[in-house]
């Protein structure tokens, strides 16, 4: 596929057909600014939205750098294709009808196909398409009403969906748009290509992309890498948590979703951190473009409320951030500021004392900024009948930017009372007008997660499906021969199970083969003594029988498993185990391969991570030891990749000096 360059900072647009969707682009173009050639491209009429209308795109002065392509799904391909063979730029594909469309008789994705043969190396974006719309070079191809205005620099937005994309354009927030792109159904040019082509304009401060599923990983796995080292923050609006929303993802863009665990490990390896709403992924945009990456997740708070001061605390108790205490310094500071009725605090009420004084609310307000504070915030809410009577908490927030130097917001509760010409003052001083409590802390737990270290690429999975899930015995053996370690056993007819058993040591465990849920059918004993085995192997009532040394000595349980998530990799999933799995639902999500150093601090994020450590007096677990159970799993799905669909260990046993898989599942494709 050729550069992008020119069907994003186009000169010249053509717009083949004659509908109302193209004379509106013809209309948005002119409207935005654009001073570049439109070319009506119809084969009748003499002239559309007041331009000059070709017959054919033959008869064209020149190949367009972008041509919007306006007519039906059939003719569209002839379109791209003669673009193609003109030299033309690149072209947006509006018609629907293509791999979104599902039709059973398969003809959307035939179509699709040709379209993309059509276009040879001519990038096309979508079909089922809005176009996009470039804030930094006044150029619209875009069919429709939009919000934006022209920017020098600021954020790029990047989604699947147009309409979506509309309702973002009309944000009233005073975030810089510098360039909104719907990619539709992704057919030729990926969401990730057009995010890494964006990452080579510097005016370009942050990327939001709204994504319903990845694709191509190799190409997000490039993306990241570029933006890390331009240092150009990407954040995600993904979709998916649901099986409802991976219903409608799937019946919208025919993408494969996969599941949420797989997509929130893909983007936490990325490096992308996730938002869950519009107004918080947008203001998180606005965070991003004004201070970049926070350098912690520390927060300071002011208001003039005791209530303000309370909601800050609560709402952030769900959240990844933390509100430092104040130091010696600041306090000395602050009570210079507010003399000595202020509780002085963090988050800080310091009353109204100093209100509409703006040289004492500057002096308080920078005496509460600090270095162990990322970001500091005042939470102001704008009266609507007399906003301007509000103006000296405005301009100290502009003062403290300019004597510290380090981020400040202002950030009102309710996001209607943070007037939209308040906001553009604050953000060109620096100060970040964040509309909305919730979007705020939102927006800053999420620019406040570090880089992600640069990692191995994921491994991809293949699409063969398993019909064979080995026994616990050949499970075990299977995992054994990669490192797991698992207990003495020997599998026998219930018959033989006292002779078979002679070798190990007690108390056994007993269970029957076979089964799919042996604990269901009381299949499983523990604390067998050898003069009980045969007895309790008759009993079991299984023709075979697994007879096992027990793990003693046991501080907790882990589950470790994995699953091929077909649109993510391979998913590894540690977790609470045993009983605990489904009553605590306590896991955390890798993908393979992840190094020792990644699964030790994720096994820390547990819930359950203090039982590791040593609870109570209790000992600590051999972490050494689960970390080389985790290799070794991964080691045997990589070996296994072609063919493995899951691998699960539950529970692992960890005890001072050992870890030890006594119970094992391994599904595959039986050849």
């Amino acid at each position: 596929m050729s550069s992008l360059s020119r069907v994003l900072h186009p000169t010249s647009i053509a717009v083949i057909g004659g509908g109302a969707w193209c004379i509106s682009v013809i209309e948005q173009a002119r409207k935005f600014g654009f001073q570049g050639d439109i070319w009506p491209v119809h084969p009748k009429a003499g002239s559309i939205a007041g331009e000059t209308a070709f017959a054919s795109l033959e008869d064209l002065p020149a190949a367009p750098d972008v041509a919007f392509v306006g007519i039906n799904r059939h003719a569209t391909i002839d379109a791209v294709a003669v673009l193609s063979a003109l030299g033309a730029g690149g072209a947006v594909c509006f018609a629907s009808g293509f791999t979104e469309a599902r039709a059973e008789d398969g003809e959307g994705a035939d179509l699709q196909a040709r379209l993309v043969q059509a276009a040879g190396e001519m990038p096309i974006l979508g079909p089922n398409c809005y176009g996009f719309v470039n804030g930094l070079a006044r150029a619209a191809v875009w069919p429709d009403q939009h919000g934006m205005r022209p920017v020098d620099r600021g954020v790029a937005i990047l989604t699947q969906s147009s309409n979506i994309a509309i309702n973002m354009t009309m944000q009233r927030r005073a975030l810089p748009l510098a360039f909104m792109l719907t990619s539709g159904n992704q057919a030729q040019t990926h969401q990730a290509d057009i995010a890494s082509a964006l990452l080579d304009d510097d005016r370009i401060t942050a990327i939001g992309v709204h994504i319903e599923g990845f694709g191509d990983l190799r190409k997000w796995e490039a993306l990241a890498k570029k933006a890390r080292d331009r240092d150009v923050p990407i954040i995600a609006l993904k979709m998916g948590r649901s099986a409802h929303a991976q219903a409608a993802t799937i019946s919208h863009t025919a993408s494969l979703a996969g599941g949420d665990a797989g997509a929130q490990a893909f983007l936490d390896r990325l490096g992308i951190a996730r938002l869950d709403d519009i107004p918080s992924f947008l203001e998180c945009l606005k965070l991003l473009h004004v201070t970049g990456r926070l350098d912690s997740n520390g927060l300071g708070s002011i208001s003039c409320s005791g209530g303000e001061a309370s909601l800050a605390a609560d709402m952030a108790e769900e959240r990844d951030v933390h509100f430092p205490p104040l130091s010696q310094k600041q306090k000395d500071n602050l009570r210079d500021a507010l003399g000595p009725m202020v509780a002085l605090a963090n988050p800080l009420d310091y009353h109204t004392y100093i209100w509409r004084d703006t040289e004492a609310m500057t002096r308080a307000w920078s005496a509460m900024m600090s270095p162990d504070q990322a970001l500091t915030m005042a939470i102001v809410d704008y009266p609507h009948t007399d906003a301007t009577d509000w103006d000296c908490a405005t301009q100290a927030a502009l003062n403290c930017v300019a004597l510290t130097g380090r981020p400040f917001a202002v950030t009102a509760t309710l996001p209607e009372l943070l007037p939209e010409d308040v906001a553009l003052r604050l953000m060109d001083g620096g100060v970040v007008p964040f509309a909305g409590l919730h979007e705020a802390l939102a927006s800053i737990e999420a620019a406040s997660r570090p880089k992600a270290p640069e990692a191995d690429p994921v491994l991809l999975p293949s699409d063969t499906d398993a019909d064979e899930v080995l026994t616990e015995a050949e499970a075990k053996h299977a995992l054994a021969e990669f490192g797991v370690r698992v207990p003495q056993s020997v599998v026998t007819s219930a018959a033989m199970a006292d002779g078979a058993s002679a070798n190990l040591t007690g108390p056994l465990a007993v269970k029957g083969v076979g089964l799919a849920h042996k604990s269901e059918h009381a299949a499983v004993r523990l604390g067998v003594h050898a003069d009980a085995v045969a007895k309790v192997a008759a009993d079991i009532g299984t023709d075979e029988v697994l007879i096992e040394e027990m793990a003693e000595g046991g501080v907790a349980e882990l589950l470790v498993g994995v699953t091929r998530d077909p649109a993510h990799g391979f998913v590894l999933t540690l977790g609470a185990g045993g009983v605990l799995t489904e009553i605590l639902r306590d896991t955390v999500s890798l993908l393979i391969p992840s190094s020792r150093d990644a699964v030790q601090d994720a096994l820390g994020s547990l819930k359950c991570a203090p039982l590791l450590a040593g609870y109570r007096g209790n000992p600590a677990v051999q972490m050494e030891a689960i970390l080389d159970t985790v290799d070794a799993v991964q080691a045997y799905v990589i070996a296994n990749a072609t063919h493995v669909s899951e691998v699960e260990i539950n529970p692992l046993i960890c005890t001072p000096d050992r870890a030890v898989a006594v119970d094992a599942l391994i599904r595959k494709a039986s050849s």
